[in-house]
């Protein structure tokens, strides 16, 4: 019955690579991709993509795991509740708004996109990283001061390593949603994958809307298989196997 099923699913896996197959060429994505004029230009936007992601999400990582970190902290802890709510604003506000505020004041182009992606990118790795550490039992932290270990110490070898799973599923909220929110810093003159997305539903011209949304959609699913690696190696393996 397995073998059946293994048969059944490469047979399904085989219809949809012919159909999608079919699609791009009728479409005309193939001779969209194969052109030697088009094909540089696609790829100098995909950098682009790729660019403001990676800069954006580097910083969202390092301010939003600093604030969730301080504000597990004793002396901090009463106004958790208050910087998760102002942090959390970015989100709340839609994402074409930010990137407009941002532009009000940065101009146009690549830093009022990559502001706007930071801010909107920070609250679920804050979020994650202040409930993770908040969540690590007590006992733990209890027996790092029972050896002697120092407030420093214990951040880094109990705490950090002890909530990295649930700091790691922040990171990857994130990262798709940053993903997929920096195709929209095209309206403010940064370009991106964004910029063949728009162009292509204005000029209704379907190769060049696929051209710009497959490769968001697998960037996406890439930066999401990456973050499973990442926990693979982050994450200690007598704390995967006790999960």
């Amino acid at each position: 019955m397995n073998r059946l099923f293994a048969k059944l699913y490469r047979i399904i896996f085989a219809v949809i690579i012919l159909i999608v197959g079919i699609t791009f060429e009728r479409t005309g994505l193939v001779e969209l991709l194969s052109d030697p004029y088009e094909y540089p230009v696609i790829m100098a936007l995909f950098i682009q993509h790729l660019y403001m992601v990676t800069l954006s999400m580097g910083f969202a990582t390092i301010i939003g795991v600093m604030a969730g970190i301080v504000l597990t902290r004793r002396r901090f802890r009463r106004y958790a509740g208050v910087c998760m709510y102002i942090i959390g604003l970015g989100q709340t506000i839609p994402s074409l708004a930010v990137l407009a505020l941002a532009m009000s004041f940065l101009g146009i182009g690549t830093k009022p996109a990559v502001f706007a992606l930071t801010i909107y990118s920070i609250l679920p790795i804050a979020r994650n990283t202040l409930a993770g550490i908040t969540a690590v039992p007590s006992e733990l932290i209890d027996a790092g001061k029972g050896m002697g270990m120092p407030p420093m110490k214990i951040l880094m070898e109990v705490e950090l390593p002890n909530a990295m799973e649930v700091i790691l599923t922040g990171f990857r909220v994130a990262m798709v949603i940053n993903i997929g929110t920096a195709a929209l810093a095209y309206v403010i003159g940064a370009g991106g994958l964004g910029d063949l997305i728009f162009t292509g539903i204005s000029l209704m011209q379907t190769d060049k809307l696929l051209a710009g949304a497959i490769p968001v959609t697998l960037l996406a699913l890439l930066a999401d298989f990456l973050s499973e690696l990442l926990g693979l190696a982050m994450i200690s393996r007598g704390l995967r196997l006790s999960k």
